[in-house]
């Protein structure tokens, strides 16, 4: 785990991490032989889970986007290495060059041959370039698709963790057929005929997560977020102010416990107490158990049938938003 997660600390958690500290401070103090506070560490540390409980039960929507972005909260690259054995890295789309900022390739899960699609953005500055802050260019996109359609043809079940604020918009990619290649990933995800799991570990932004994410069954995790636009570009749009991200993203109600009202997503994966960054090994192995038990029913699915419930389930979305007149 990064060094970051003893340095880095937003707003709201500064009452928690006090907390902590003095505890710590007591825990070395405690290492005399002398001095018995070991009551003291006790009644701190039931008063630590209480105000986790307090803080983390009652996060805006705005704290809960600047969770899903904290700087130690586990990538894709993280949960590959903590799930998934002997996995193997797919290069290139065949087309234009290699997009690091999508990882895609096959590996094991207790056993079973997966295949795994993800955003990765990098946790340093040198790795954020790299993974060009996890937003996808087109042949991204294509070297998803590839391995996609490689697992479709042996039937191999996929497993699709996002997490991007969005596409590159950059003219390099519009002039490379970035739209098209993301319309062309969410009609091809329709006719995969493997199980198609997808996860949203962190940001979930617009149609540059949507790209990798048409899937059998949609989680998100408990401190993640989906939106069809993120708070700044929304605020840039609606008030020409990024800086009124805040009031965008409480407007949006972003957060997994709208989507699932909306049936944009199957069900929330819980997260360890203040946040999947504060225990990597915990949050992978919840996201691992619930990820074998949804493709274990999915498996037991004829190939038609997984695709017509998929279609079925996205036609479906937005239904109960709107309102018919005769």
């Amino acid at each position: 785990m990064s060094d970051l997660s003893n340095t880095f600390t937003l707003d709201f958690e500064r009452p928690v991490r006090d907390l902590e500290n003095q505890i710590e401070e007591l825990k070395q103090a405690s290492l005399r032989p002398e001095v018995d506070i070991s009551s003291e560490i006790k009644a701190l540390q039931k008063k630590v889970s209480m105000l986790i409980k307090e803080i983390y039960g009652n996060l805006s929507s705005w704290e809960r986007v600047q969770l899903s972005r904290h700087p130690n909260r586990p990538h894709t690259i993280d949960y590959v290495k903590l799930m998934v054995d002997e996995f193997h890295d797919i290069a290139g789309d065949r087309h234009f060059a290699d997009d690091q900022s999508m990882i895609a390739g096959f590996g094991y899960m207790d056993g079973q041959k997966v295949a795994v699609v993800g955003i990765e953005k990098g946790r340093k500055t040198k790795e954020k370039v790299t993974h060009n802050f996890g937003m996808p260019r087109p042949e991204g996109y294509r070297k998803a698709l590839r391995v996609m359609k490689m697992a479709s043809r042996f039937g191999i079940p996929i497993i699709a963790l996002v997490d991007t604020p969005g596409a590159y918009p950059g003219i390099g990619a519009e002039e490379r057929g970035q739209a098209s290649a993301i319309a062309e990933n969410l009609t091809e995800m329709f006719d995969i005929n493997a199980p198609i799991v997808a996860v949203v570990i962190g940001e979930g932004g617009s149609g540059g997560a949507l790209g990798i994410a048409v899937a059998d069954k949609v989680l998100m995790m408990e401190y993640s977020v989906y939106s069809v636009i993120s708070p700044e570009s929304c605020a840039s749009i609606l008030w020409a102010d990024p800086k009124m991200a805040e009031t965008a993203a409480n407007g949006l109600q972003l957060g997994p416990d709208k989507a699932l009202e909306l049936n944009v997503i199957d069900s929330i994966i819980p997260e360890p107490a203040g946040g999947a960054h504060r225990d990597w090994n915990a949050s992978a192995d919840v996201v691992k158990k619930t990820v074998l038990k949804e493709m274990k029913t999915l498996l037991a699915k004829k190939p038609d049938q997984l695709k017509k419930k998929r279609y079925e389930k996205f036609r479906q979305i937005g239904n109960q938003t709107l309102v018919w007149k005769k």
